[in-house]
């Protein structure tokens, strides 16, 4: 089963994120932020003044003792080594952030808000260099591109996938996923409306071309990156509710996806996307996962479901962790993957992987 760190905030989380030295930030609902060691121990603690929530939590890529954090409208920045305060913050967005995305050099950060507006800031200069708007509802997610620092993606509950340019202030392409749906299965789509493909989540493998989307309908899409426009490479269907988070594993096309159904599954995409991959990624896990995810431990079926048997496309791991997933995250903890949840509860659960 899985560990639960305890003991830090009182309302449910909301959002994780771990740097490369393995230390774990979580935000909650009402403005709680904790930073966390490797073990699980809470190292210092944040209360935000306001009752707004702590939607998003990012570490810098080129600074692993720098936060980067979202309250309501407000962006801060924290030092974890000195956890008492803000060092700086900003306020451009005009409504509730939902996402935050850095690229890899650092000098650009997107915010996507309640108002479906991404707005972003040039970190040097501490200005807005664009507003991007283009989405006609909420925009839940937001994510630059590795390895391409001015190009992003972004979704949202318009049922809208978007690819851009910060040199543009439109899309360079953009999908429907409601509609997309429709074109492929005409009439016998109109079911879907019940469902509707209301986008929560993206990710970016590190190759920068192949991203994934989570969506209502309980469909994870995986996209490949074609120049100025993306083409759907396949569906995954494993969770029988919305997908509320999706999290591609570093240095690989190994997938996480977490539902509102209570499950959290890791898929192998890469026979499927690796073929086509023109720039692949260097450092691929070749070996296998051992079905003995928890040493020294009987695996619980109840729990754990891995597939070698099928020719589909499967999950390798299905966890049933029971509760609506707010946020999945994943670092390395003593040389081990872990899988970082949180959920509806106040505490974050930790699912531990052996290597690939």
């Amino acid at each position: 089963m899985a560990v639960k760190w305890t003991g830090g905030h009182s309302s449910p989380i909301l959002c994780l994120d771990a740097n490369k030295e393995g230390l774990v930030a979580s935000g909650a609902e009402g403005g709680d932020l904790i930073m966390w060691s490797q073990e699980g121990i809470s190292l210092g603690q944040i209360q935000f003044k306001g009752t707004d929530d702590v939607t998003c939590v990012r570490f810098s890529p080129t600074c692993p003792n720098k936060l980067y954090a979202s309250h309501g409208e407000v962006i801060s920045i924290l030092d974890i080594r000195s956890f008492k305060g803000s060092i700086d913050s900003f306020h451009v967005n005009e409504e509730e952030i939902n996402c935050l995305s850095l690229n890899e050099t650092e000098n650009f950060l997107a915010s996507a808000d309640d108002s479906g507006t991404i707005k972003i800031l040039e970190l040097e200069n501490k200005r807005v260099s664009r507003s991007l708007r283009k989405h006609s509802n909420i925009c839940s997610s937001v994510a630059f591109r590795p390895q391409r620092p001015q190009s992003l993606l972004s979704c949202g509950l318009d049922m809208q996938v978007m690819l851009w340019n910060l040199q543009k202030a439109r899309p360079l392409w953009m999908v429907n996923l409601q509609e997309d749906e429709t074109e492929e299965m005409g009439e016998q789509a109109s079911g879907q409306l019940f469902n509707p493909a209301l986008v929560h989540s993206l990710s970016v493998a590190s190759c920068g071309n192949v991203f994934s989307c989570g969506a209502e309908d309980g469909k994870v899409r995986i996209f490949r990156v074609l120049g100025v426009k993306c083409e759907q490479e396949l569906a995954l269907k494993g969770h029988t509710l919305g997908v509320s988070q999706v999290h591609f594993l570093p240095d690989s096309y190994w997938l996480l996806t977490g539902g509102n159904d209570g499950k959290v599954m890791l898929w192998d995409v890469s026979s499927k996307v690796r073929k086509k991959q023109k720039s692949p990624i260097k450092f691929i896990h070749k070996k296998k996962i051992k079905t003995s995810v928890y040493p020294k431990q009987k695996r619980n079926d109840d729990v754990l479901g891995i597939d070698e048997t099928s020719t589909e496309l499967l999950p390798k791991l299905t966890v049933e962790h029971g509760e609506k997933v707010n946020w999945l995250s994943y670092t390395k903890i003593k040389g081990s993957g872990q899988i970082l949840v949180a959920d509806q509860s106040s505490c974050i659960s930790v699912y531990p992987l052996n290597d690939f």
